[in-house]
């Protein structure tokens, strides 16, 4: 799947916000906020429910590479989420 494609699917479904579970939480990581290498992906399936959690890193930046964003993708799709949450920005490490 192109980047942009990708990316813009992500936007899509985070845009429509919380709409209950199952959820997942997509956050990144960095050294900078300008580069972020590393990403969590967490999945609840319910409220109250543990969370479970998938890493990936990146030797450039994880929102630019389409092999991740495409990952993201493919793991929303097969959790069957219904909210898909996005934390702004690049937490710094």
């Amino acid at each position: 799947m192109h980047i942009d494609k990708a990316k813009k699917r992500i936007a899509k479904l985070v845009k429509a916000g919380f709409k209950g579970y199952p959820k997942i939480a997509v956050m990144y990581f960095g050294k900078s906020a300008d580069c972020a290498t590393e990403v969590a992906v967490q999945f609840t399936l319910e409220e109250g429910a543990e969370m479970m959690e998938e890493r990936f890193s990146s030797e450039t930046d994880a929102r630019e590479s389409e092999v991740i964003q495409t990952a993201l993708v493919k793991i929303i799709e097969r959790a069957n989420a219904t909210s898909v949450i996005e934390v702004a920005g690049v937490t710094i490490l």
